[in-house]
């Protein structure tokens, strides 16, 4: 999320596009308050309007000309202005307290929740909705096109005239105006792509396959695509909740909207020869995550006609100053209404300030050439595709003007061009340099096909080697690279020791995603900081690299890890991987931490030295994972998905000097959910066993964290190897409530800030063979075997959007020596 944040920074460019008729202003009461939700509209077709903003701003749009705005509200007199112009801007209207023209009926404040003509309708609409859309078909097929843009907006002269586009001051030749905020913008990216989608309610299933791709700017940056597919989230205003930036907002056609929403039966008039009623909405609180609006809905198949949402100002949510979404829905028969366009604007911004400036993300949908009831069989949807096509990537003009279901404008037939040129500029492809190195953080050197980094590795410190430096790259030929090497080294001022690592990938089979790896690391690592390990060769451990420890970090082990694995994906989501790896395991500081065993082969009857072959074969499930790239690497684009694994290892002795023949079988599960208004759970579940005698290098440890840090699936009140264990369960349970708590809290609603509660829980056994087994004099070990250990924990996040703070506590195994009671962790980032 952080990389995500940090790359829309760098995004740039232009476009242009004229209406008929532009008004836009702030609607005030008699002593220069602003009015929120008043209703703003034109007389002459009262069924294109606004309701303005918190702070009382409105803009309206149109292609049409009218002569005459109305702004009303209840217990105000409405206000008739004459529009002397097409375009007018910063238009202050002031509205007294009076009387209200009888056929003008939105309301300020609460609405009753009974006997209310708008909430009789909503209750149709839950009843019918079922039954309404592709629903009412067995099968169905359709062709969908989509355009994702964005775009640098709020553009005035003191940015033209800055030093930052100095030498690029061609883009501002011709500048666009949002229909939705008035404000000006540039247009610095834009996707289209067109799929076919087939679908089988009596089957569940649905398949969507992508017939033509282009893009334009940004295109061979991972971070920036993996951004912009981030607009892809799919959403339904049927739901109860609609999910945007892992946030659940409560849809107002939800059955917990009247918790949430005023209603108010506007007006009612023929769309499409069809009689259809207005209803507006507004939140009955600030800070919540709702929406405002209104929406048209037919008076007997109770189907929404179209429908616009507004997320209000005050709602909890970071660096997204609005987030605007249109709905229009085509009339099939006299029973039958299908989404035919949607569209969905987000405002980035910094602030939420009126006149800061940001970057809009636009995409556009839309539906056509619906055919329904025509049967495929089973295989058809079950049938496995490469998913690159190459052909669709390659698309010329023609296809593209003969497949649009909807044109592009003027200016955005200009992009392309645009953009390219736009590229060729030295001073435009430094900031777009920074701008990647900060979302990725790699430094790109193109001629090389070499990436330096990443750069937010290069310090560390442990007790071994003191202040530690790493430096490292990868090579990048492109997002779909079939093969990549990648490695670093590591440098310690205190031990005077070099260390590194390297591995390497091919993708042999891109359809099943047949994958050879093979590595070889050479470093300081802390183990035991995660139950359900896999051995990665470059992965790079939080303990053995903090700036600030709590206590003495000195449980270090000196590795050497060579592995070799295969990998294949018999279907989507389902990654099956065999990996043999080898291990050289002993204490990086051998005078303070023993990783020593009883052997009586040896000399002294103790070594100090494990090796150890493994076979490790996992089977790795993650339902509804969206993914971006084709090559060896893929880069996820959500994180709502389940993860499902199971892992057996098994160790051979006696084969390259191999010390120890145990088997051990682990499963992991982890599920994030979306409890509509109520925030976010978090959910862990691992469980493990291990058979046969093996020493603390090969020991399941419970994992503590001596950082400073939050970090889920630790136990922040555990030193590192505090419980150790043979068999083991364990729970991590965190539910982010995303303020609806604190929003509740006069004096804490405008902080925005997020509680945060945890409860996590562990319990093993440690057999008296391996107890007997390990020679460790530093440490006594122990398993929480009488009862299980658990702890539990109070957090705020978003404090000044960025940072949140944790305070732990213990509950039990307090007289455990050394035990710490309480610990205060923190994290830092950028979250929505």
């Amino acid at each position: 999320m952080t990389q995500k944040l940090l790359v829309y920074c760098c995004l740039f460019f232009y476009c242009s596009l004229f209406a008929q008729t532009k008004v836009g202003g702030r609607v005030i009461d008699e002593s220069g308050e602003p009015i929120a939700f008043a209703n703003v509209m034109f007389k002459e077709n009262p069924t294109v309007g606004v309701i303005t903003n918190d702070d009382g701003t409105f803009y309206l749009e149109t292609d049409e000309t009218y002569k005459v705005l109305t702004v009303s509200l209840l217990g105000f007199a409405a206000q008739d202005i004459d529009l002397t112009k097409k375009v007018t801007y910063n238009l202050e209207v002031v509205l007294t307290e009076g009387e209200q023209l009888d056929e003008v009926v939105v309301y300020f404040g609460k609405t009753s929740k009974k006997n209310n003509p708008a909430i009789d309708i909503l209750k149709k609409i839950w009843a019918k909705k079922r039954d309404n859309g592709l629903n009412r078909f067995k099968q169905y097929e359709f062709d969908k096109y989509e355009k994702v843009e964005f775009d640098l907006n709020t553009i005035d002269s003191t940015l033209v005239n800055s030093k930052l586009f100095k030498g690029m001051e061609f883009i501002f030749k011709e500048v666009d105006t949002s229909s939705i905020t008035g404000k000006t913008y540039l247009p610095m990216f834009i996707n289209e792509a067109v799929y076919e989608v087939y679908g089988d309610n009596k089957l569940g299933k649905q398949v969507e396959r992508l017939t033509g791709n282009r893009n334009s700017g940004f295109s061979s940056n991972q971070n920036i695509i993996s951004f912009v597919q981030d607009l892809y989230s799919e959403y339904n205003i049927y739901n109860n909740y609609m999910v945007f930036f892992d946030k659940s907002f409560t849809s107002p056609l939800s059955k917990t909207g009247v918790d949430v929403y005023n209603y108010v039966l506007n007006d009612s008039t023929f769309i499409d020869n069809k009689w259809c009623y207005n209803i507006v909405y507004y939140p009955r609180r600030k800070n919540e995550l709702t929406f405002k609006g209104d929406f048209w809905v037919n008076d007997t198949t109770f189907a929404v006609k179209n429908i616009n949402l507004q997320v209000t100002r005050s709602a909890n949510i970071n660096w997204v100053k609005d987030i605007y979404i249109e709905q229009d829905f085509e009339v099939v028969n006299d029973s039958t209404f299908l989404l035919k366009r949607d569209y969905m604007m987000s405002d980035f911004s910094l602030n939420k300030k009126e006149k800061s400036r940001g970057i809009y993300g636009k995409r556009t949908t839309v539906y056509d050439n619906y055919v329904f009831d025509k049967e495929k069989p089973r295989s058809f949807y079950e049938a496995k595709v490469d998913p690159y096509n190459e052909k669709a990537y390659n698309r010329d003009d023609t296809f593209w003007e003969n497949s649009r279901l909807e044109e592009l404008n003027k200016d955005e037939r200009k992009v392309y061009n645009m953009l390219d040129t736009l590229k060729t500029v030295p001073k435009f492809k430094r900031l777009y340099s920074l701008a990647s190195i900060l979302g990725s953080g790699y430094i790109e050197f193109d001629k090389m096909n070499f990436d330096f980094g990443p750069i937010f590795s290069t310090f560390g410190y442990n007790e071994r080697e003191g202040v530690r430096v790493r430096a490292g790259g990868r090579t990048y030929f492109g997002q779909n690279d079939k093969w990549r090497i990648e490695g670093y080294t590591a440098y310690g001022f205190k031990d005077n020791q070099f260390k590194y690592g390297i591995s390497g990938k091919i993708l042999l089979d891109r359809k099943n995603r047949l994958i050879i790896s093979a590595g070889n690391r050479r470093d300081i690592e802390q183990i035991g900081v995660s139950l359900t390990s896999t051995n990665d060769v470059l992965g790079r451990s939080f303990a053995s690299s903090s700036v600030f420890t709590s206590g003495s970090n000195n449980t270090l082990t000196n590795i050497n890890l060579s592995t070799v694995a295969v990998e294949f994906e018999p279907a989507k989501n389902l990654i099956l991987k065999t990996q043999g790896s080898y291990r050289m395991l002993r204490s990086a500081l051998p005078d303070i931490f023993s990783l020593s065993y009883v052997d009586s082969e040896s000399l002294t009857g103790v070594e100090n030295e494990t090796n150890q072959l493994d076979i490790i074969t996992s089977l790795e499930y993650t339902p509804k994972r969206k993914t971006i790239g084709y090559g060896v690497e893929r880069r996820n684009v959500n994180d709502d998905y389940a993860r499902y694994m199971v892992l057996y290892t098994g160790g051979l002795k006696g084969m390259v000097d191999s010390d120890f023949d145990y088997q051990k079988i682990q499963l992991y599960y982890r599920q994030p959910i979306n409890i509509g208004g109520f925030g976010r759970l978090t959910s862990t579940i691992e469980a493990g066993k291990t058979f046969g005698e093996v020493p603390l290098s090969l020991l399941s440890v419970i994992p503590g964290n001596q950082t400073y840090f939050s970090i889920f699936n630790t136990f922040p009140n555990l030193d590192f190897y505090e419980f150790v264990t043979d068999s083991y369960v364990s729970l991590h349970l965190e539910h982010n409530f995303n303020g609806r708590l604190f929003s509740r809290i006069p004096f804490l609603r405008k902080l925005n800030w997020r509680e945060i509660v945890g409860v996590r829980g562990a319990y093993g056994t440690l057999s008296d063979e391996n107890i007997a087994l390990s020679a460790p004099a530093s440490i006594v070990l122990q398993a929480p075997d009488s009862k299980p250990y658990w702890e539990y924990s109070f957090g705020i996040g978003n404090i000044f959007k960025v940072f949140r703070i944790d305070f732990n506590f213990r509950g039990n195994y307090l007289d455990t020596p050394g035990a710490r009671p309480f610990s205060v962790t923190g994290a830092f980032g950028f979250y929505f």
